[in-house]
């Protein structure tokens, strides 16, 4: 019996089967999808691969395999493997690795996962509360009394808190230990990524018509892709819930995908209000134990949902029911470094294999979509009947003639001082971060560029930086210009923390907050940015594109656009659509009250672009 396998190595001269003789006391264990170890190249060091086919005969195998070690993939992963290589023409192995679990090292056994242990710090059970107090009496140590009294509160804590909270060195607890007074255990950790997260349970809501007429459709179809083309507010979620819940009854699962990771914890607050605990989420915030964990229970079928970003179309799932995917005209749904695959494509594949449906929902869907689709369905009401915001473009060229030269027009600001006179909320849209877009000599023109990608570098002022937004390469400020010696260099342009600087110059009394990629690089950051926004009511959020997609914020009733037609001049054939498609999603978080764009184009199509985003 013979293995065709693919060697776990990425050079494109290895994107090849080899084939390699099973041992007879293999034969009944390696199937399709087997990870195994097998003597590759002229020194036959063991090496790492996967079976990818089995046949009874070849001319080429004389080498056996040396052991199987598991079955992390199935015939249809390695179908949709090949499948996969041959479209976005990437190696096969590319494609394995997005089905395999999150955080394995597939070249070395030893780097894998495993469960991950910490000290845990508890009081000796046989001490009673009597002697307890009589033992505290003899000690004459303050920080050990200190531990001990709040070890009686707090019993079971893992230690490396206690020593921060306690500020005491581990010295200090191995003496309480060798005392006799606690115990240090090793444990498991639980990794959670909903620790701590509070969620209020709820029930559907009555569908309008239009929302009814959706969900029948929908409901018990077989394979179809249908796109839910509806207004912003016109409850498309409310409908997911309603669907995924009748394929739950039905004993079958579900996987919802959003475009960021922004996104994910007020979709999975949505879902786990709805549907309690029996949720998995999978993104890139998350670290690597917590995906191995979340990823593990998928395929022990722990969980019915998962929710996540593009790669959790490749979640082990079983049993699958529905796909949706939320925001489907969003272009984060294709992976841009290799392997290069749409997960749109691939969750039609997996849809159409499994015979049930796939929902795509958007506002403004993707123009391929639109066109290809065969089952459009149109919400064309918001679902509370709540009116849209009022929509007023500002022409910056007016206020320049009148003496503004700020990026901030005076409609603007007159909008944003009613606002916080009324105690509401705004949002300010500038979709670029750092704090000057270039840096230029005002006598020879020189612009300091990026050495790697020959584009201008982006001014961040809290670090005295220049960076560029591409492949990440940064340098010092500069003050003279290499080429002429000059010290009349400006920074031309204006980032989120220009106008954030900006709005504390002219609001000294507002509270801000500012998103984007500079502020949300910690893990769970932006859910502590948005979550703070909310909670605490502050002034004005200012960000990039991540506070346009999908949030809900009641008290927001101003969004202002800042330089609302710069996107439209990049190096892009569909820039005009991806414009309109932000400027639309930007406009709904205004839910009663005014949005405002500013634009510094007087064109006639531009201006009627951007009123046909109302």
């Amino acid at each position: 019996m013979i293995a065709e396998v693919i060697i776990n190595r990425l050079a494109k001269d290895l994107n090849r089967v080899f084939d390699y003789v099973i041992p007879e006391e293999m034969k009944e264990k390696v199937r399709i999808g087997a990870r195994v170890f097998v003597p590759f190249g002229a020194k036959n060091s063991k090496t790492e691969a996967f079976v990818i086919g089995l046949k009874e005969k070849s001319e080429f195998a004389n080498k056996n395999i040396f052991e199987i070690e598991d079955f992390p993939l199935n015939e249809e992963n390695i179908e949709l493997a090949k499948i996969m290589s041959k479209r976005y023409f990437c190696n096969i192995s590319e494609c394995i690795k997005l089905m395999l679990p999150p955080g394995e090292k597939t070249t070395n056994l030893e780097k894998r996962i495993k469960d991950k242990t910490a000290n845990f710090v508890y009081l000796k059970k046989d001490i009673d509360e009597i002697e307890f107090d009589i033992e505290i009496e003899k000690i004459k140590n303050t920080k050990h009394i200190k531990v001990l009294r709040f070890l009686e509160e707090n019993d079971g804590i893992y230690k490396a808190d206690l020593e921060m909270l306690m500020e005491v060195s581990s010295t200090i607890l191995k003496t309480l230990e060798k005392n006799g007074y606690i115990e240090i255990i090793e444990q498991k950790i639980e990794r959670n990524p909903f620790e701590g997260r509070k969620i209020k349970r709820d029930k559907p809501l009555p569908l309008t018509e239009e929302q009814k007429q959706a969900f029948d459709k929908i409901n018990n179809s077989k394979f179809n892709e249908f796109l839910l083309y509806g207004v912003t507010g016109s409850g498309k979620t409310e409908i997911y819930l309603q669907l995924i819940q009748s394929v739950i009854e039905k004993g079958k699962r579900a996987i919802v995908l959003v475009p960021e990771i922004s996104l994910t914890p007020q979709m999975v607050d949505r879902f786990s209000s709805r549907f309690g605990d029996c949720i998995c989420v999978l993104h890139s915030k998350l670290s690597t134990g917590e995906r191995n964990d979340q990823w593990k229970n998928i395929k022990e079928g722990k969980c019915k949902i998962v929710i996540g970003a593009r790669s959790a179309i490749f979640a082990p799932v079983e049993n699958l029911g529905i796909i949706i995917i939320d925001e489907e005209h969003d272009t984060s749904y294709k992976s841009d470094m290799a392997p290069r695959f749409n997960a749109k494509d691939i969750a039609k594949y997996i849809a159409k294999k499994n015979d049930i449906p796939l929902v795509l929902g958007s506002a403004t869907p993707d123009i391929t979509t639109y066109y290809n689709s065969k089952n459009i369905i149109r919400l064309t009401k918001r679902a509370n009947s709540s009116n849209l915001p009022d929509v007023e473009i500002v022409d910056l060229r007016q206020e320049l003639a009148k003496g503004n030269r700020s990026i901030l027009s005076e409609r603007l600001k007159e909008e944003i001082e009613k606002n916080l006179e009324n105690k509401r909320q705004t949002i300010l849209f500038l979709n670029r971060r750092g704090f000057s877009t270039f840096v230029m000599c005002r006598d020879c023109g020189y612009t300091m560029k990026c050495k790697r990608c020959n584009i201008s570098l982006t001014y961040h002022m809290k670090e005295n930086k220049l960076k560029c937004h591409y492949c990440g390469y940064e340098m010092n400020n500069v003050k003279i210009c290499p080429k002429c010696k000059s010290k009349n260099i400006k920074h031309f342009g204006s980032g989120t923390q220009k106008l954030e600087e900006l709005i504390h110059n002219i609001y000294p009394q507002a509270t801000t907050i500012r998103m984007d990629i500079d502020t949300v690089s910690k893990k769970n950051s932006h859910e502590r940015i948005l979550n703070k926004f909310k909670e605490e009511n502050i002034d004005i959020l200012i960000g990039t594109q991540m506070v346009v997609k999908g949030h809900h914020f009641p008290n927001v009733t101003l969004v202002g656009v800042i330089a609302a037609d710069a996107s439209m001049n990049v190096e892009d054939f569909r820039a005009n659509e991806r414009t309109f498609d932000i400027l639309v999603q930007v406009a709904r978080k205004s839910r009663k009250g005014k949005f405002t764009r500013q634009s510094n184009n007087t064109n006639i199509f531009t201006r009627k672009f951007l009123y046909k985003c109302k």
